[in-house]
């Protein structure tokens, strides 16, 4: 009775919320629609103005689901914990515009509150600011303290400039999984490992306390060839020699020594930035070059998502009369069943590609993948259908890009062609399996099972433990996984079994080495991966169709009219002054990555209970 008396009154606040929240979205339309008429939520652009990319959150290729009303009245109430999205597309946009822009006349890159990132996302926008620049336009990047990816972009500025109390913090990149042997054997809680492959380490956290030796050969490999890529970037762009990054504490402590331990004015004697000025000494620079705003007390300038407004339409219209690119993003972990935008779901996902195979003005497609894969079982949904797609006649390139690893290799290797960006991480093909049983855990706090049952197959539980020869068959199941993902591999890429295997066995690649080792057949972009899929498709003359979730109109209206504000970072708040920050967000990387590790474990639904995954490819700052 209090059960259902509890539910009740939660199902009444829960209506009641809904009602509030659907009353105000009335009256909102009713003020806009008696407002209509009027220019004064018009975003107006002033001529002569600089384009602040006040970047606040962090980049993706496909923003999560945030259900509208929720998002709302979190807002309301102070906003969200969950830190906000920026889509690269969008970021891309928004400096090409500006680049044919007349009324903007140069751009103030603001990186301090963007979030890690892989070099893959940094590139895309990198390559627009060139462009910008290409036009005549400065480029000025400021900072209060930059990170190893802020810093990728802000080396593409015209002009480094850093607070007199900041620092830059550039470490290399590395992969240091959270490992719980030890805290399961406490909790004696018995962890049963299926798996093949001499290099699949995901489940290494759960059996070991530390990586093994195969791993850390691998993860050596392919770090240092995204290491490579990024020094010898900012090297060229700053004019230094790649001796110029600190490889050793010896030899950063030798140069700190030589400024007496200031962070900033080691960045500047060692060329990692040109300027140290503060807050006013950067607004007076650029009220000298664009002139004063309308209230005299700033610059002229338009933010990001002010800049962003206005031109992009709130919601996309397909021209019906021309033929299309079709491109579906797969980003996130791979689970079956249906999944919101921002995830693959092998049932949802599905349904967005053979939506592209039943619309005829579709006639190419590109699969965006960005997944370090997940449910073997969803992942063979997916391929399916982008076999249906060339059965078809419609020709799919799978472009990756940050990671298209283990399970996000399997649904592209069915593709016509496979593009990746020489920074992409890929590869890590092999499977595992994985079973946590708690009889001792229950036997210590005196708990226990058991019972009778019709067949040996029953005679397994998480209480009861795992039979011998239930394990026996379950290690067979995978190898037999494993073996099928060798089969798919060898017939997409024209490879044998044989020469698959002595690639696969769960190693992870950067794709530089993938292509040279058949598993990618061009490097580039998604542009250049567009441009190729229209081409097999012989078209000419097309549009690119963006295939997603739709929402209702009431979603679209809310996600409109709140915008970016709907969800709050959590790194804006943080605005780091100085380099002790640094700390801190090494703190909060070890936080996130435990949180990510134990989230990714709880995702685990494929009905088998065999994956495709690869845990330590999540590589940013």
């Amino acid at each position: 009775m209090i059960k259902k008396a509890v539910k009740a009154t939660w199902d009444g606040i829960n209506f009641s919320r809904r009602l509030v929240v659907n009353i105000i979205f009335i009256a909102i339309i009713i003020a806009i629609i008696a407002s209509i008429s009027s220019d004064d939520n018009e975003i107006l652009v002033p001529d002569g103005s600089v384009l602040t990319l006040n970047l606040n959150g962090y980049l993706v290729e496909q923003k999560r689901y945030v259900d509208p009303l929720d998002a709302a009245l979190a807002e309301s109430m102070g906003g969200s914990d969950e830190p906000a999205e920026i889509l690269v597309d969008d970021v891309v946009a928004v400096i090409n515009n500006a680049a044919k822009d007349a009324r903007i006349e140069a751009m103030l890159l603001n990186v301090q509150n963007l979030g890690g990132a892989h070099i893959n996302k940094l590139d895309a926008i990198a390559q627009a600011i060139d462009e910008f620049k290409a036009q005549g336009k400065p480029v000025i990047a400021s900072g209060y303290y930059y990170t190893q990816s802020q810093y990728y972009l802000a080396a593409h500025a015209d002009e480094i400039n850093l607070h007199p109390y900041g620092g830059v913090s550039i470490e290399g990149f590395g992969v240091y999984p959270v490992y719980f042997k030890d805290a399961l054997d406490k909790l004696k809680i018995t962890q049963h490992v299926f798996r093949v492959g001499t290099f699949k380490s995901a489940v290494e956290p759960l059996i070991r306390n530390d990586m093994s030796q195969a791993a850390k050969e691998a993860n050596k490999e392919w770090l240092s060839h995204l290491w490579t890529q990024y020094k010898d970037e900012v090297a060229a762009l700053r004019g230094f020699e790649k001796t110029n990054f600190d490889e050793t504490l010896d030899s950063y402590l030798a140069k700190l020594e030589t400024v007496d331990g200031n962070s900033a004015e080691y960045a500047l004697k060692y060329g990692w930035v040109d300027a140290l000025k503060n807050n006013q000494q950067l607004r007076e620079q650029l009220i000298d070059l664009v002139g004063l705003d309308e209230e005299g007390k700033s610059f002229r300038q338009i933010g990001f998502n002010d800049y962003l407004a206005s031109f992009k339409l709130p919601v996309s219209f397909d021209n019906p009369m021309t033929e299309k690119v079709a491109v579906i993003v797969a980003k996130g972990t791979i689970v079956d069943g249906h999944r919101k935008a921002g995830e693959i779901g092998g049932d949802s996902t599905a349904a967005l590609l053979r939506e592209a195979r039943n619309d005829d003005m579709v006639k190419a497609v590109v699969l965006r993948i960005d997944s370090g894969g997940g449910s073997m079982f969803a992942s063979e949904l997916i391929r399916r259908e982008v076999i249906a797609l060339k059965e078809a006649g419609k020709p799919v390139i799978a472009s990756m890009g940050s990671v298209a690893a283990s399970g996000g290799y399997w649904i592209a290797s069915a593709a016509n062609e496979i593009w990746a960006a020489p920074s992409t991480i890929t590869g890590s093909i092999g499977v595992f399996g994985t079973i946590m049983t708690f009889e001792n855990s229950a036997a210590q706090l005196g708990i226990h099972s058991d019972g009778v049952a019709t067949t040996e197959l029953k005679g397994s539980s998480i209480l009861l433990g795992l039979n011998d020869k239930m394990a026996q068959a379950i290690q067979m199941s995978v190898e037999n996984a494993y073996k099928r993902f060798l089969e798919v591999v060898s017939q997409s890429r024209g490879l044998s079994v044989e020469e698959v295997d002595e690639i696969a066995q769960g190693r992870v690649w950067i794709a530089t080495q993938a292509k040279e080792l058949g598993l990618v057949d061009k490097l580039g972009d998604k542009q250049e991966a567009i441009e190729a899929a229209a081409a097999l498709a012989s078209l000419k003359h097309y549009d690119v169709k963006l295939i997603e979730q739709s929402l209702s109109a009431q979603d679209i209206f809310i996600q409109n009219l709140f915008g970016s504000a709907t969800i709050k970072s959590l790194i804006s708040a943080k605005a780091p002054h100085s380099a002790s920050v640094g700390a801190a967000m090494q703190f909060d990387n070890l936080v996130q990555q435990v949180q990510s590790q134990v989230a990714t474990l709880k995702t685990f639904n494929d009905p088998e209970g065999i994956y495709a995954r690869c845990l330590v490819c999540a590589v940013t700052d």
